[in-house]
């Protein structure tokens, strides 16, 4: 897998603009970066992690860990034999809900559930409560998507290497940290009406830096509803401006955006066919 080096205080200038996970969300886990699986798994399970299920990528295998007194999921993924990422993730990923033993909801940890929900459409006031097409501000939703699927954005890495001091010419064994591109299970919404849309983003694509949206809600521009395709595109800061396009035929999305931000997956048309 690619990677590159980059220092590490225009990389925290970029990440603020890209969907990149807060640091300060530890896992203690992220030394283990580089690592041999088979050796470090014994590591893993020495910081209170428990392994809970393991999947299987197209180049890499993920495992999924979980820590009880953290109230941490994770997602290990393995590539070559070593540890390529080290990913916080939902609770419900590890088979756990996302409220703590005190009974109180864990703010940081949405609940999201192994399966498409029914749909409901939204009770802030510009819908029509439960039941039937929403109508958003007076305009009359049309076609309405729940799209599930991978999301992809920038992240770090960091692990420990043996390097080269030139200065003092001999190895050393060293920290360093790297960009990398982060995989994680997402889903979306997407509601259509005659001239524009909405889409409403996983809290995982939404960058620290953004165009705020509307209670989770971005705006569609340029909506092109074709025979076969719909495209559109919104704004989430100036730097990164994303393109939806969506097969009608095949019921499936992709989203791109700045560098490795972006999502695929497969699409459920509210009250109708999963072709549209």
């Amino acid at each position: 897998m690619h990677s590159t080096r980059i220092p590490l205080v225009p990389l925290a200038i970029l990440g603020s603009l890209l969907a990149v996970p807060a640091l300060a969300q530890s896992t203690g886990l992220e030394d283990m970066v580089g690592a041999r699986a088979g050796q470090a798994e014994n590591g893993v399970r020495a910081r209170g992690y428990e392994f809970i299920r393991a999947d299987r990528g197209d180049d890499r295998s993920y495992t999924y860990w979980w820590s009880a007194s953290r109230r941490q999921c994770v997602t290990i993924a393995t590539m070559d034999g070593r540890y390529a990422s080290v990913t916080p993730t939902l609770p419900p990923d590890c088979g756990k809900t996302a409220t703590s033993d005190r009974g109180r909801p864990d703010n940081a940890y949405p609940a999201r559930p192994a399966y498409p929900p029914p749909y409901r459409p939204s009770d802030d006031r510009r819908g029509d409560g439960y039941g039937g097409a929403p109508s958003i501000s007076g305009r009359q939703v049309t076609l309405g998507l729940v799209c599930f699927g991978d999301g992809s954005r920038d992240g770090l890495a960091t692990g420990t290497q043996w390097q080269w001091n030139s200065q003092r010419d001999r190895y050393e064994y060293g920290s360093y940290t790297e960009s990398r591109r982060e995989m994680f299970d997402a889903s979306l919404m997407i509601q259509l009406w005659d001239g524009g849309g909405r889409i409403r983003l996983p809290k995982s694509l939404i960058p620290p830096i953004n165009s705020r949206g509307d209670s989770g809600w971005w705006d569609l521009y340029d909506v092109q509803p074709g025979r076969d395709t719909i495209t559109a595109t919104y704004r989430l800061n100036g730097l990164n401006k994303p393109r939806v396009t969506i097969d009608r035929r095949a019921g499936r999305i992709n989203v791109q955006g700045f560098s490795s931000y972006g999502f695929r997956g497969t699409c459920d048309q509210m009250g109708g066919p999963n072709r549209f």
